[in-house]
């Protein structure tokens, strides 16, 4: 098995304004990638994690372990993009009103389900990170 190209992946709606955005925060951050939720890698490292595919945003970093789902994800991706806490404050506080009125805009028919909260990496899901990672695309742009 090779070494994947990134240690942690964003997984995002790639139509979804607020999905763009974080990725776009994650810019100065080499070591993740970006894949839209519904490539088949992030439907069954979902469903390998959840047991099921839930729509929402995610990340996954393979050396912590980790996989944070909605909210926690998007304070993850602020904390870690070195954005100010009162940034990280405002996206957890109102991520529900955000990602409801980016939905409308968007015309985006899918309802957001409700994760929350940061999960041990199942290992089934840990044993698809690899391709997970492959499959994710570049966000970095040096010199950010």
């Amino acid at each position: 098995m090779t070494e994947p190209r990134f240690t942690a992946v964003l997984l995002s709606d790639g139509d979804c304004p607020f999905c763009s955005a974080a990725s776009t925060a994650v810019r100065q951050l080499e070591s993740v990638g970006v894949v839209s939720w519904s490539e088949p890698a992030a439907q069954a490292f979902l469903e390998a994690q959840f047991g099921e595919t839930p729509f929402a945003l995610f990340f996954a970093d393979c050396e912590a372990g980790t996989v944070w789902a909605g909210r926690a994800a998007a304070i993850e991706l602020c904390e870690r993009a070195g954005m100010p806490v009162l940034v990280r404050d405002i996206v957890g506080e109102n991520y529900e009103r955000l990602a409801d009125a980016v939905r409308v805009v968007s015309g985006t028919d899918r309802e957001i389900e409700p994760y929350h909260d940061a999960y041990p990496m199942a290992s089934d899901a840990a044993a698809l990170f690899d391709e997970l990672a492959a499959s994710a695309g570049r966000t970095h742009v040096p010199g950010t």
